[in-house]
């Protein structure tokens, strides 16, 4: 449908969602226009950006979001943001009695935060082309914001902040709301002391002052949307924030009944200071989250690059033309961002969007809401070739690698598919062989790119119901994402014909095509009946017991783990749907 703007509000729970957070909306800042007579572009940016105005009168354009972590998670991001700083100084006192000062130096902020600062400050930087124009456009088109909102638009300098990053705050490049982000105080984000690690921890934090200021967050956000869609709710399910998710997803779905709820839940492939307990902790608020966040979203999707979940993964996923560090969270957290912005795309396209509910209600079948993705970050498609001939290289599989520690379903037992292709742009969707060529496979004698993926996808699934999206518009690269692709690559992310000279630095990857798949398969019974037995493997009581300490009860805890089993039953075959009770399946065993 053209021209109408269903709005998407964004809730980020946790650190490392936080982390993933951060790149994503920095790729929404990159593919924004700033240039009014640019075209509208593919994707409709309101649907996650709101307009607002500063007190001195400035229009801005901020992600529509909520973004909760722990005290100490924020280094030099002040809480309430600068965007709408009135300049006034509040720090006076009345006191007339003796006063003692403590001083304490604020954290170091790296290069990339100093350049920030110094365009809030008016400096101009050798680095800077200011040919662009001043007034970033509204994806309404009517609109022209100021440059307050993205203020690295027109830098071109390259930060390498390997080692840097300690928090997400150091590399997020756009201005916040006041009203985006929340602190739990409760909790530390760093020292051993009052972490926020079990499942029950998150699940009793919902309530009073946490309680009123998200439900106040959340009214302001909501309230101004003409047609809202839905929530896209970013989850850490590894730690106490998958309690915390579990009660948000469930007081958005009593609150807001018949919109969508898309849960994308985030694991890390490594904690620092891990040990043997805490992996076990991990491993329970992995299968809690599970069985909670499918219960209450329209669907649930793991998002991690580990191996597995369970407390001795495989190496984590390998992509062929990436060098990422799986253990820096500033590396993983981008390519799952990557992969996030190609797989929200259905729901944020300017013309013939999919609303949320319906992109669920596509996948979700017969009591199925876990759902598992997979992604080719990038997809290897040669500059200046075809998409038949980029498809017909990948014979033997699809290039996508999981992105859900979930395998595919080697015997083809796919229920539901939506497929997403971004970033196609310059590069020919169909063949264009000279009249009476003979095509060299049946893709290059296909009329249409979509008919070409199509063909190409069913040659895997051939029976499984398929929904496809085609974008051309890359997602765009602006620092600091990390360089973390191979030399295999050009500017665009295509592949090169020729490897390149040796002793030549490499170009700076400015863009990349992506291949993204959501899956109903019959692996994910696998999966989630492998997350089941590693944590009955154990007497919780014995081995964890101050897991339970906060909740959920022994009860509550044993019937989350027979819903999981439940669950995983649903995708034995097709005809799936009934979850039936214990007794009703032993007989059928």
């Amino acid at each position: 449908m053209s021209g109408l703007c269903r709005e998407v509000v964004t809730l980020q729970l946790g650190h490392y969602s936080n982390f993933v957070g951060t790149h994503w909306w920095n790729l929404q800042d990159a593919s924004l226009s700033y240039d009014a007579e640019t075209p509208l572009g593919e994707i409709q940016s309101d649907v996650v950006f709101r307009e607002g105005q500063t007190p001195g009168g400035h229009v801005t354009y901020t992600p529509r979001l909520i973004a909760m972590d722990l005290k100490g998670s924020l280094r030099t991001l002040r809480q309430e943001g600068r965007l709408y700083d009135s300049g006034k100084d509040t720090s006076a006192v009345t006191w007339e009695g003796s006063l003692m000062m403590h001083k304490e130096s604020p954290p170091t902020k790296n290069s990339f935060l100093e350049d920030l600062d110094k365009l809030d400050e008016g400096e101009i930087l050798p680095e800077a082309d200011f040919s662009s124009s001043s007034q970033p456009q509204c994806s309404s088109g009517s609109v022209s914001v100021d440059t307050v909102n993205s203020r690295l638009a027109q830098v071109q300098k390259g930060y390498r902040l390997e080692g840097q990053v300690k928090v997400w705050s150091d590399f997020l490049r756009i201005h916040l709301h006041p009203r985006t982000i929340s602190v739990i105080h409760q909790y530390n984000h760093d020292g051993e002391a009052h972490r926020l690690e079990a499942f029950g921890q998150g699940e009793a934090l919902l309530q009073g002052s946490v309680l009123e200021e998200l439900e106040d967050k959340l009214h302001f956000f909501v309230e101004e949307c003409d047609y809202l869609q839905g929530f896209q709710v970013l989850c850490d399910i590894a730690d106490g924030f998958a309690g915390l998710g579990s009660k948000v997803t469930e007081m958005l779905q009593d609150s807001y009944g018949g919109r969508g709820i898309l849960t994308w839940g985030f694991a890390p492939v490594s904690h620092p200071n891990s040990s043997p307990v805490k992996d076990f902790y991990h491993l329970l608020n992995c299968t809690l989250a599970t069985s909670h966040l499918a219960n209450h979203s329209s669907f649930f999707c793991p998002l991690t690059l580990r191996g597995g979940l369970g407390r001795r993964p495989s190496p984590p996923t390998a992509f062929p033309h990436l060098n990422y560090d799986p253990s820096q969270w500033y590396h993983s957290s981008s390519i799952l961002a990557l992969a996030l912005d190609a797989l929200t795309v259905p729901y944020r396209l300017r013309n013939n969007s999919v609303p949320m509910w319906q992109v669920a209600d596509t996948l979700a079948v017969s009591g199925r809401k876990v759902v598992a993705a997979y992604g080719a970050v990038p997809f290897p498609m040669m500059h200046s070739s075809s998409l038949p001939d980029a498809l017909s290289a990948c014979t033997d599989a699809p290039p996508w690698k999981p992105l859900s520690a979930c395998s595919e379903p080697g015997d083809g037992r796919c229920y539901g598919q939506w497929v997403t292709l971004k970033g196609f742009e310059g590069q020919r969707l169909i063949s264009s062989l000279a009249p009476g060529t003979k095509p060299p496979t049946p893709l290059h004698s296909l009329h249409s790119g979509e008919d070409v993926l199509a063909s190409y996808i069913r040659s895997f699934y051939p029976t499984a119901p398929l929904a496809l999206q085609l974008v051309s518009t890359p997602s765009k690269l602006t620092p600091p994402f990390p360089q973390i692709f191979t030399q295999s690559l050009d500017a665009q992310g295509f592949l090169q014909s020729q490897p390149p000279q040796p002793g030549l630095p490499a170009s700076a990857v400015s863009s990349v095509p992506v291949l993204t798949s959501l899956q109903s398969g019959s692996a994910l019974g696998t999966w989630l009946s492998e997350l089941h037995r590693g944590a009955s493997a154990f007497d919780i009581r014995r081995v964890a017991p101050s897991f339970l300490s906060q909740g959920p009860e022994m009860a509550d805890y044993e019937e989350a783990l027979e819903q999981l089993r439940l669950l995983a039953r649903c995708y034995r075959d097709n005809s799936g749907g009934v979850l039936r009770s214990s007794s009703e399946e032993d007989d059928d065993d």
